[in-house]
């Protein structure tokens, strides 16, 4: 298995990173177009997300044929050539694959329809209950997750949209077609893998009702998850030089571990989305509050401290295509963009783990700053408008919510210059560019040295230059502080003390056993460690002790 503890992942959302043939979609000759600014910043992957044909009901994630490229992106040439110019460059790519659930434009669901009973078992049909559905379950998209064929008097499983039916993996021929897909993808050269809510694959032998939940008790992280996952493994990718990093949706430390142990032959490393609802009002997603920093920082320990004492292997991000920008979030985008910037990225990708940015986090881009509801795109956010309006929610409250917490926030094209549409696009865009391009785009931040992307790229470095950054221990520092997030990486005689400060205002943090310590890196001019330390608006220090 690759080494992967001092590698960085780039997530690439395609359908707005850059357009080639000036159609307003982003496609893959776009993101190879682009290649040599991502040598630039350092990566080693490419993570990107879906680009196979699918009818867009979820952005990719319905997926009708895991081996076509859909023509909106591109050829199969194309994806080629994006292979061999990447490796080249020293990246490699990681595909995004969706393997709990199938779109119901795929022939396997287009054979069931038609009655063809081994394709059927590809997929959940379950006889009524009583005379109604077989469990009262509801769907992560809302409503229920059986939708009825009255052809069969059966209904079919599905966990997200009526669209994406679920695999059952309980049937070996479905294992066996995944590993396939796997395979054929290894063969063309791909060197990673992402896998979409894969803790969800193992639904229960029986299925019932939940009288205190929704349901997700019964298939998150189910029975046979961690047999399901050894079996990918050990038929795909487990003997050669990968990388794979799994979405577990509502799980736990304690099947991370598994799922990312050294010993366990399952997957590298995982993501957990815990840090990221700590500004969900009564854990409400569509709801408005300032994030609650002290809850935050004691899931980051949490999480470090528990993938550390079995083993485990944590994928760090802030930001993705289904999340605000951490700069809008987290920091200030707007009187302290460039230090909060850079204060996200050091507290992040000196932790304990595989970092990941997404598009546009290195030059510091915000949430959009949409004003109407004809600049949003999102599915999600436009029938949350609705449901909020119904609610009584009036439309500077609703718009506020949507500004904090839509999808589409991650989702505007990736601003390259101050030309027309951020040089993303010659055509009008599929969504609008955000207002603030002219200032924040790569060529400024290429031409200005003390970028938030020459932060990155100094992190990415030193991830690579020093193994107590990228193998050492982590220790938690400060933990009670109110507004520093502070901890130690290990490794031998090696030490490193990071400090952050959350917050627009001045604090003060007590340094103990200080002798030694050098500075590595900072978003402020130097400041040599002293017991009484005033920390800065937003300002990130690192020590290093040798």
């Amino acid at each position: 298995m690759r080494s992967f503890k001092d590698k960085v992942v780039y997530q690439i959302y395609p359908k707005s990173f850059k357009d080639s043939n000036q159609d307003g979609l982003g496609d893959l000759k776009g993101i190879t177009q682009k290649l040599d600014y991502l040598q630039m910043l350092g990566v080693d992957y490419l993570w990107i997300c879906p680009f196979f044909v699918s009818p867009q009901k979820d952005n990719g994630y319905d997926v009708a044929d895991y081996r076509r490229i859909d023509p909106s992106y591109g050829t199969m040439e194309d994806l080629e050539e994006l292979i061999a110019e990447a490796k080249k460059r020293n990246i490699y790519l990681m595909f995004d694959m969706v393997f709990n659930h199938t779109s119901t434009e795929h022939e396997w669901f287009k054979k069931a329809m038609a009655g063809d009973e081994k394709y059927k078992n590809y997929y959940y049909f379950k006889k009524p209950v009583n005379g109604g559905m077989p469990t009262n379950w509801v769907s992560k998209f809302g409503g229920p997750v059986w939708e009825y064929v009255e052809k069969f008097d059966e209904y079919y499983l599905h966990l997200f949209d009526k669209t994406q039916a679920d695999l059952n993996w309980f049937n070996d021929d479905v294992k066996k077609e995944v590993c396939d897909i796997v395979n054929f993808w290894i063969e063309k050269g791909v060197r990673g893998f992402r896998f979409d809510v894969v803790n969800l694959i193992s639904k229960p032998d029986v299925f019932e009702n939940d009288d205190i939940g929704d349901g997700r008790r019964f298939y998150t992280d189910g029975p046979r998850i961690h047999e399901y996952l050894k079996y990918l493994n050990e038929h795909t990718f487990g003997d050669k030089d990968f990388i794979t990093v799994g979405e577990m949706s509502s799980t736990t430390i304690e099947n991370c571990q598994k799922y990312s142990g050294e010993d366990e032959h399952e997957l590298s490393m995982v993501f957990n989305f815990h840090h990221l609802k700590v500004d969900y009002k009564d854990k409400q997603k569509w709801t408005s509050m300032p994030f609650d920093f002290m809850e935050l920082k004691d899931l980051f320990y949490k999480w470090q401290l528990g993938m550390q004492e079995k083993k485990g292997w944590n994928a760090l991000f802030w930001n993705c295509h289904d999340q605000p920008r951490s700069i809008t979030r987290f920091g200030d985008d707007k009187k302290y963009h460039k230090q909060s910037g850079k204060m996200l990225a050091t507290a992040l990708h000196l932790m304990q783990g595989t970092p990941y940015i997404y598009q546009g986090e290195e030059i510091g881009m915000t949430n959009a700053y949409f004003t109407s509801m004809e600049q949003y795109r999102d599915v999600e956010s436009k029938n949350y408008y609705h449901i909020l309006k119904q609610e009584g929610k009036k439309d500077d409250e609703i718009y506020k919510i949507l500004f904090e917490k839509s999808r589409d926030n991650a989702r505007t094209p990736m601003q390259w210059n101050a030309q027309k549409n951020a040089e993303f696009s010659e055509h009008t865009p599929w969504i609008p560019v955000t207002y603030n391009y002219k200032e924040i785009n790569v060529e400024n931040a290429l031409e200005d040295k003390d970028s938030i992307f020459y932060h990155y790229q100094k992190l990415i470095q030193l991830r690579k230059q020093l193994k107590v950054i990228s193998e050492g221990s982590f220790e938690p520092y400060l933990s009670s502080h109110p507004s520093v997030y502070a901890y130690k990486r290990k490794l031998g005689n090696e030490e490193v003390l990071v400090l952050n400060n959350f917050y627009g205002e001045k604090t003060m943090v007590e340094l103990e056993d200080i002798q030694g310590f050098e500075l590595l890196l900072s978003n402020y001019p130097e400041k040599k460690i002293k017991n009484h330390l005033e920390l800065e608006p937003y300002e990130s220090i690192a020590y290093i002790r040798k």
